[in-house]
């Protein structure tokens, strides 16, 4: 494709929240901090390398039965939401990447390589901590 000449109607969307079709044989419960696995697939969050930070569902959708796409979740983004601290995270880490450990909770590390990253975590407080 070569530069523009000319003005161009650019197609958007808004994306604060976004369908997202569903890996096989799965269940993202409605708040669950959801993820995009390897293959680009929504799952619930859990500790494991490879996968990328979504949002969080703002729906229950049960793909146990289904195949890779049979389902899409609505996912969303664009926010701080309060995930619940595995205990690691103190004020010290504040502005810090938050790592996930489940479809609810976050820690400070990646525990040796073991976690992927959630996003920046930009308050802490007695009942969990906020990332973006």
């Amino acid at each position: 494709m070569t530069a523009l000449t000319r003005d161009r109607n650019t197609p958007y969307q808004d994306a604060a929240v976004l369908p997202v079709p569903m890996a096989a044989g799965i269940r993202i419960h409605a708040g669950a901090l959801v993820v995009a696995n390897a293959t680009g697939y929504a799952e619930p969050g859990s500790t494991a390398v490879g996968i990328s930070y979504l949002g969080r569902a703002e729906e229950a959708v049960d793909n146990t039965n289904g195949a890779d796409g049979a389902r899409t979740v609505q996912v969303r983004r664009k926010l701080a939401f309060k995930w619940a601290n595995d205990g690691s995270i103190t004020q010290a880490h504040l502005m810090n990447t938050a790592y996930i450990v489940d479809d609810q909770t976050v820690a400070a590390t990646d525990d040796t390589g073991t976690r992927s990253a959630a996003g920046r975590i930009v308050g802490i407080e007695s009942d969990g901590v906020w990332v973006e």
